[in-house]
């Protein structure tokens, strides 16, 4: 081995240890790259780009981005069980519905994220989140069966774009918010909770400057968060997303930065 390199004794290539990660191809340490992941898993609520920069002393912004976005990419285990038991399923706009429209609108500077959330006793196991198209079946069917699994008790509200979920193996338990005195968060009351958290996050932590072509990633890192967040160690957490790390191919800058990329 030099220069950092295996040789393969048959073929002679050499290849390097980060080669097939997202920490192929870089230029710095892989220490500080160590660094940079123990900060994001340390801090609460996270880090944005400018506090990695300054942290580990970067010279570029743009790095520290990268390097952020190349993480949150690692922060999706390949293979991870879907949601079970029960599960609430439901939609929020970022940022609220457009002033003067009614019902869910399909168009418009609004992302809409679609939320699941399991119901352990009283409170909230797993999450998880995606942005969608729109509000019809064909975005919402989809997203019920990537992150729920089959058998299991989906509550949704009257809303239309649930209504195959019963033909595709869900228990679909159907809350009506306009037969139902109760507001629509004492009747979803969880994925309400996990919206609230969401929006809190977005605002505190990134001041809201988050951009629908990068909202994905965004939420994979909330997800990441919020499944871990009774972990007594963020040792853990670190271990985790090393771990995740060498199994998610790599993620140039030009991949990243493209839009719709996902």
């Amino acid at each position: 081995m030099s220069r950092g390199l295996w040789l393969c004794r048959q073929c002679r290539h050499q290849v390097s240890v980060t080669a097939g990660t997202i920490f192929q191809s870089g230029h710095l340490p892989l220490t500080l790259w160590f660094r940079a992941m123990w900060y994001m898993t340390s801090q609460k609520n996270g880090a944005s780009a400018l506090g990695i920069q300054r942290i580990l002393g970067l010279g570029s912004y743009e790095t520290a981005w990268t390097w952020l976005h190349k993480l949150r990419r690692a922060m999706v285990r390949p293979g991870r069980e879907r949601l079970h038991g029960l599960v609430e399923v439901d939609e929020t706009y970022l940022g609220g519905l457009e002033e003067g429209r009614r019902g869910r609108p399909s168009t418009g500077k609004k992302a809409l994220i679609a939320v699941a959330a399991e119901e352990v006793g009283r409170g909230i196991g797993r999450v998880r989140l995606r942005r969608i198209r729109d509000a019809s079946a064909a975005s919402l069917c989809p997203f019920v069966q990537d992150a729920v699994e089959p058998g299991s008790q989906v509550r949704t509200d009257g809303w239309v774009g649930y209504d195959g979920l019963d033909a595709m193996g869900y228990k679909h338990k159907v809350s009506i918010i306009a037969k139902n005195k109760k507001r629509p968060d004492d009747l979803l009351p969880h994925v309400h909770q996990v919206v609230s958290l969401l929006k809190r996050w977005l605002m505190g932590t990134h001041q809201g400057a988050v951009s629908h072509d990068h909202l994905d990633y965004y939420l994979d890192e909330f997800t990441f968060r919020f499944n871990r967040r009774t972990s007594s160690s963020r040792g853990k957490l670190f271990y985790r997303l090393v771990q995740q790390a060498v199994q998610v191919a790599p993620q140039p800058y030009s991949a990243i930065v493209k839009k719709g990329s996902r």
